[in-house]
């Protein structure tokens, strides 16, 4: 194995590591907002609401993710460009960019894949804990911030921390439009230097280290929720 070429492609592909980390860090935040907004429009008492959601649940997890991103970046973003008013505005240095429609696409399916796990949480809260907080007079909106939300989401943290694992090995497809995420830069490398193997290595470990790092943060989190819990308990 060689490696001469990380001194002069070094940077590209700590570049393309970044980029990674960005969908992700984008993608987590955006994709569990939208899980949270479609395990509560699941269990909606509202026909339209509920079933809205569970169409879209059943098309996002019945998909390709590649399917939906090529759909997103080539289909919408062909209707985008057709519009020649919004080139002269400030969407377009957004609507433009391959990095905005990976983020958009891996929320969506987050959205769609975590939005069921998020339900199943939800009903899985006792009733009783619920009903003891409205007793003590919180309104509805502080129910769900302070006692239902929190109780759900501690429940699934395990379940989250796999689904985001899967959602950062999802951001490699982002090197299919166009974006120049760790492997998109290793790509350029293998290309530019004819050294198949040990550019992908790199991605390898780069992807690792990047998982070994996630785990741990949700670990983290899980222990400090179950000392909280244990605290409010006692």
């Amino acid at each position: 194995m060689q490696f001469w070429w990380l001194s002069e492609y070094g940077g590209l592909l700590l570049h393309g590591l970044w980029i990674t980390v960005l969908l992700l860090v984008y993608s987590f935040i955006l994709g569990n907002i939208g899980a949270v907004l479609v395990g509560f429009g699941r269990i909606s008492r509202n026909l339209l609401i509920s079933g809205s959601c569970l169409g879209f649940t059943s098309i996002i997890r019945g998909t390709p993710l590649l399917v939906q991103i090529f759909l997103l970046y080539y289909g919408l973003g062909s209707v985008f460009a057709s519009w020649r008013w919004i080139h002269t505005t400030w969407a377009w240095s957004v609507l433009s960019d391959g990095f905005w429609y990976m983020v958009a696409a891996l929320s969506i399916s987050t959205a769609g894949y975590s939005g069921e796990v998020v339900r199943a949480a939800l009903l899985a809260v006792p009733r009783g804990e619920i009903e003891a907080a409205r007793a003590f007079g919180l309104a509805p909106f502080q129910v769900i911030r302070l006692v239902w939300l929190p109780r759900a989401l501690q429940s699934i943290l395990p379940t989250l921390a796999g689904e985001t694992v899967l959602l950062l090995k999802a951001t490699a497809l982002a090197s299919t439009i166009t974006v120049m995420d760790l492997l998109g830069a290793a790509n350029v490398v293998r290309a530019k230097t004819f050294r198949t193997y040990e550019p992908l290595l790199f991605v390898a470990v780069g992807y690792f280290l990047l998982t070994l790092i996630v785990e741990k943060l949700f670990r983290v989190v899980e222990q400090r929720g179950a000392r909280t819990q244990a605290r409010q308990s006692a």
